[in-house]
């Protein structure tokens, strides 16, 4: 009997605090939500004057951009909460504690630009379903100019990360544009000021 490889596939680069897993989901579960956010009222993402490729629907909090302050949106579904139950109990969370849903969809090319999620939440957790996505990280504030310090990992189907603490404030992510279809489900609590 031999040892395993522990060094021939690459590690995910992760900022401190974040945490990842792959396969989080069966095939059987990434297709059942995939069946549902295909019939979702998904919309365009607007951010002030400027409308995004990335397709969105938003549950219990919808943040304006132009306002600057998180509005009023429709409740959390029954449908996502499985999902909830299963996120919670792998990133120490209340599955009650998750007090908004963002459910959305890349088409081939879409980006998301470098960014941390509003300040009115706090731990951020992400579920990818449909293909591959490539997320990079850096820390903030970002001086322009400045060389190194950024982080890559590819998030296949399936997976799940948690963004808590540092990995969550001391770090801005964006997403790469997208090489197929792909839509993501981001479950975020609430900051306690």
């Amino acid at each position: 009997m031999s040892q395993p490889d522990l060094f021939s596939a690459a590690l995910p680069s992760l900022p401190p605090g974040m945490r990842y897993q792959e396969e989080f989901l069966s095939r059987e579960e990434e297709a059942g939500l995939i069946a549902i956010v295909e019939r979702l009222p998904l919309a365009n993402m607007k951010y002030q004057q400027y409308e995004a490729l990335r397709r969105v629907v938003s549950y219990g909090g919808q943040y304006d951009f132009t306002a600057q302050r998180l509005n009023a949106a429709e409740p959390l579904p029954a449908w996502l909460d499985p999902l909830r139950r299963r996120a919670g109990a792998w990133a120490g969370i209340a599955p009650e504690a998750f007090a908004q849903a963002l459910v959305a969809e890349y088409q081939p090319g879409t980006p998301l630009g470098w960014h941390r999620d509003v300040p009115d939440f706090e731990d951020i957790v992400g579920i990818s379903l449909g293909s591959d996505a490539v997320m990079r990280f850096r820390p903030y504030p970002h001086e322009k100019g400045r060389r190194g310090g950024v982080l890559k990992t590819t998030l296949p189907p399936r997976s799940i990360y948690l963004l808590r603490g540092a990995s969550r404030w001391l770090w801005q992510h964006t997403v790469s544009p997208t090489r197929a279809l792909r839509y993501s489900i981001t479950l975020r609590t609430a900051r306690i000021p």
